[in-house]
């Protein structure tokens, strides 16, 4: 396999306020060379698809060579870390289900950062089982599959896990476990689906978007009322408050009971394409996502669960032809980092105030 696949694309992009006309990209054409795996070169179009409506570098009809590496000298301040090095509760990070995201890949800052806030970060390579479960306080899943879309991320996109893993995971939050769940855009809300549903969340499987938002990754903030207030948000201190959050792309889900966190305007649309990679247009299937979210608590039982519709927002990479940040070392981004360390905290217990569920009036 070549490590550089060369992929020319020309875009447009229209930015209004019409529903049948807006922040579309249309990948007019693409021109791969070089010797990799049709799995491979669907992701790299990918890549160059979103680092076009990220705005990081790619101009119309030029060629460039695009891939994705963890940013490995990302290491933003911790004020006061949670724990001392290394006594901190185990992190799970799992690493059994075909995941787009691991501890030593697109995670790596992700589990980088939470080491330096005194968390144990472990690769988890086994099944879900009660006795798996139990070498942990907190489980990641970021962007799973199933083994049938290893290559071909089109649908039909079924579950990443087994029903004895669902209720493995269901019993074990409900018994004190907290679950980190981020499922970005398809075919990953497909692999999440099933489990999501277990604690009351409906993803939907396709590319949650704002009409007329500005072209590059969405931010949700205070001012607009898109980041909403809880203890995640507020952190344990002033020094810890986030008032803007930045997103990549992802997906859009429903919770039936919990705290909203990041919220798509009444105005969200999502687009739902039948084949990966398909180009936006007025034919592309979509459905209204006004209100729907991106972010979200919840407790179940004993337990918490977060959930996200984005995974790129809490990793740091390198993209394009000339490095350029994604992620959370990107401009735009400069609170993701202590956001991530406020969810863990919370799904770790550092943050206990107003953790009650929407049914019991959290808000």
């Amino acid at each position: 396999m070549n490590a550089s696949v060369s992929v020319r694309v020309s875009v447009s992009t229209a930015v209004t306020e019409d529903p049948d006309d807006w922040n579309v990209l249309r990948v007019q054409e693409y021109r791969m060379t070089g010797s990799t795996s049709p799995h491979r070169i669907r992701f790299l179009v990918a890549v160059a698809v979103a680092v076009a409506v990220a705005g990081i570098g790619i101009l119309a009809g030029c060629t460039h060579t695009y891939d994705q590496a963890a940013d490995q000298q990302f290491a933003p301040p911790i004020a006061l870390p949670a724990f001392p090095a290394g006594k901190g509760p185990v992190v799970m990070l799992d690493e059994a289900h075909y995941n787009f995201h691991t501890a030593s890949g697109r995670y790596l800052a992700f589990a980088q950062l939470l080491r330096r806030d005194g968390y144990v970060v472990q690769s988890s390579v086994a099944r879900f089982t009660s006795e798996s479960l139990a070498a942990g306080q907190v489980l990641v899943i970021a962007n799973a599959l199933h083994e049938s879309n290893q290559e071909e991320w089109s649908p039909p996109n079924p579950s990443a896990f087994t029903s004895e893993e669902i209720d493995a995971v269901h019993r074990w939050v409900s018994n004190g476990g907290s679950l980190f769940l981020i499922a970005d855009h398809l075919p990953f809300p497909g692999a999440a689906g099933d489990l999501a549903k277990r604690f009351g969340i409906r993803f939907n499987n396709g590319y949650g978007m704002e009409p007329g938002a500005p072209p590059g990754p969405l931010v949700f903030s205070a001012e607009r009322g898109a980041l909403l207030q809880h203890p995640v948000v507020q952190g344990r201190s002033a020094d810890e408050k986030v008032d803007a959050v930045a997103t990549f792309g992802g997906s859009a889900f429903e919770i039936e009971s919990g705290a909203p966190l990041l919220r798509f305007s009444d105005k969200a649309m999502a687009m739902m394409p039948t084949v990966f990679g398909q180009p936006f247009d007025a034919a592309t299937p979509r459905m209204p996502i006004g209100g729907w979210l991106q972010g979200a608590v919840i407790r179940v039982g004993s337990g918490r669960v977060a959930v996200f519709g984005e995974a790129a927002m809490f990793s740091a990479q390198l993209a394009g032809p000339d490095q350029l940040p994604m992620g959370m070392n990107a401009a735009i981004a400069r609170q993701n980092p202590q956001f991530l360390l406020n969810v863990v905290h919370w799904l770790s217990g550092l943050l206990d105030s107003g953790t009650r569920s929407a049914k019991q009036g959290d808000q």
